[in-house]
């Protein structure tokens, strides 16, 4: 079972980049190109900053200049009106930073998608005009006389600039040490399937709001050291819309949902500005503006997601490994067997795991769900059949708690889980796979699979062997290191189930798991799902293929226009008229 190392050959490229770092600072001819390096690592740290909270969760901040300013002004402040050396300001200003994240994180988080990112440009340009009003247009760091050290006040500017690579270099670590955990594992299952991630047991909110915190803090810190940089901080120079477009540029330029974006971003793109801006300023006014604005127009073009990215997808070898045996021999086997599935049991005497009351859903004057009751059996596989339309999935979401239901009580092991969130759902035990298939397209099957074990786990270590036990049930472990974004659609309809199954559910819902499936992939697909039964695991399936249905179920429930039609054995429901009339068709009448 492989471990993920937290050192390893990135350690080493970030030894060779201070070691390149401090040549160029000792070769800069004077103090302005020293400074210029200072300035990648500041601007650094605040892209890596960024990409902590959007980089890694997909939400995009336009406002890290208020966590950014507030850092400034907290140092500076502390400076002016109480004498407080930067060494410790800047810590407060982490503090700071932090405290402010959370604030406006609590409301904003209800926010989703674009919604979201417009609403963060309102907090710096808020603390923008404040700022102005209550009189801090200008204010300047004093110059420290006696302990001029003290107060981080240095006549060589190079030693501004090995602070500032400390500061990178710390930051660094912190993303790797997110990229490489459950946090940021959770992070990017948000990112790239937020609905699958509360299925799969991840708090979103909570993982949210723990990276606004770091991401703000970062941010509140290196904002305090620009300061001391800056000698005069004004509200526009740190609160003003460049500041937060310079940590998402040289972010996306770089690479997002990694910890070298920003650092190639910021290597690249703040000395070009600078030194253009130095060299043609005066004849074209503003060209650090045009800098940045071409980088993002070249990186949409040839590059969505980075340079990082682009770079290692052209590296990245393409592995061809077949899903299945397409051998002759197999594929004869296969079709043999097709139709010599075991006849399930009459009837399954356990214990009640599920009770579903009278539970309704309305959507406006839409009843998609009308006064619906079960029970489901332990050990039992239950089938969900009905026309299109009929309720099927509005009643999976109800029971996984994707939809609140207008009427009705879900009792899951004597617990009423009506209210309860998707996530807190999971963790008592009922797993989900969806209708349309949702993976974690940048992630591995392996990573995939690992964010659903997360939910089941005490440790990372536990949870692996999870996954690694999960994906051994579905037949992938073999090919766990393959990229989730380009596999067929059985090995992502298994990935799906494999990552349901990692957190050990009591009761797996699946929701048409065979849709899109060739014959062959159909027998496959129902063959493990039988093995699951056979196991002991409680199953409610919806699936249209009716002659899979037949297979697998052992007790139907069939809805129409979100009412119960009927329920009981497969073998007497498909015998009634009625079920025939809203859902089989004269056809099936016919060849029965």
């Amino acid at each position: 079972m492989k471990k993920v190392r937290f050192f390893g050959r990135w350690s080493t490229i970030l030894a060779i980049i201070c070691v390149v770092y401090a040549i160029l600072v000792f070769a800069a001819p004077n103090q302005y190109y020293q400074t210029i390096l200072t300035l990648v690592c500041v601007w650094g740290v605040l892209g890596l900053s960024w990409n902590i909270l959007s980089g890694y969760s997909g939400l995009v901040s336009f406002g890290h200049a208020a966590y950014f300013g507030l850092g400034a002004y907290t140092v500076v402040l502390g400076v002016v009106n109480f004498g407080i050396t930067p060494w410790i300001g800047i810590p407060i200003a982490g503090v700071v930073g932090a405290a402010a994240g959370l604030l406006i994180g609590i409301p904003t988080f209800k926010l989703r998608g674009h919604y979201f990112g417009l609403s963060t440009l309102a907090y710096p340009l808020a603390l923008l005009y404040i700022f102005e009003w209550l009189g801090y247009q200008e204010v300047a760091m004093p110059m420290q006389r006696e302990s001029p050290i003290a107060f981080m006040q240095f006549d060589d500017y190079r030693v501004y600039a090995f602070i500032g690579l400390a500061f990178l270099v710390v930051t660094i670590v912190i993303s790797r040490m997110i990229e490489a955990s459950r946090f940021g594992m959770s992070l990017l299952a948000i990112k790239q399937n937020e609905l699958a991630a509360e299925a799969a047991g991840i708090e979103t909110r909570k993982w949210k709001l723990r990276a606004i915190a770091i991401s703000g803090a970062i941010a509140g810190a290196i904002g305090g050291f620009y300061a001391v940089i800056l000698l005069v901080v004004t509200p526009l120079s740190v609160f003003g819309m460049t500041t937060s477009a310079q940590a998402l540029i040289v972010t996306l330029f770089g690479g997002v949902g990694t910890f070298w974006g920003p650092v190639i971003g910021a290597a690249i793109l703040i000395p070009l500005s600078n030194t253009l801006d130095a060299q043609l300023g005066h004849i074209i006014p503003g060209i650090q503006g045009v800098v940045f604005g071409v980088a993002i127009v070249l990186i949409i073009l040839l590059a969505p997601e980075g340079i990082f990215w682009k770079i290692r997808d052209l590296l990245q070898p393409r592995r061809f490994s077949p899903d299945t045996d397409t051998s002759a021999s197999a594929v004869v086997a296969m079709t043999a067997d097709a139709g010599r599935f075991p006849e399930r049991p009459d009837t399954v005497a356990g214990p009640v795991m599920l009770e579903v009351r009278n539970i309704s859903k309305s959507f406006g004057g839409l009843k998609a769900v009308q006064d619906v009751s079960f029970t489901v059996p332990q050990g039992s596989v239950i089938g969900i059949i009905g026309p299109n339309g009929a309720g099927k999935t509005t009643l999976f979401n109800l029971l996984n708690g994707f939809n609140s239901p207008t009427g009705g009580e879900v009792i899951f092991d004597g617990e009423n889980i009506v209210g309860l969130q998707p996530s807190a759902i999971c963790k008592r035990g009922i797993g989900r796979t969806f209708q349309v298939v949702r993976p974690f397209a940048r992630l591995s099957i392996l990573q995939n699979v690992l964010v659903g074990a997360y939910v089941g786990a005490e440790n990372d270590e536990i949870a692996l062997r999870h996954a690694h036990e999960a994906l051994a049930m579905v037949g992938l472990d073999a090919d766990s290191e393959r990229i989730a974004g380009g596999l067929p659609s059985k090995d992502q309809r298994l990935m799906e189930l494999a990552r349901a199954l990692a957190g050990k559910p009591k009761l797996l819902l699946l929701d048409e798991i065979l849709a899109g499936l060739g014959s062959t992939e159909v027998n496959e697909v129902i063959r493990v799902v039988r093995k699951l039964s056979e196991a002991g695991l409680t199953i409610v399936i919806i699936e249209h293929t009716m002659q899979a249905m037949l297979r697998l179920a052992d007790h139907f429930i069939v809805l129409d226009h979100g009412a119960l039609l009927t329920q009981g054995r497969p073998k007497d429901v498909m015998r009634q008229s009625s079920v025939i009339e809203a859902y089989l068709g004269k056809r099936w009448r016919e060849r029965a």
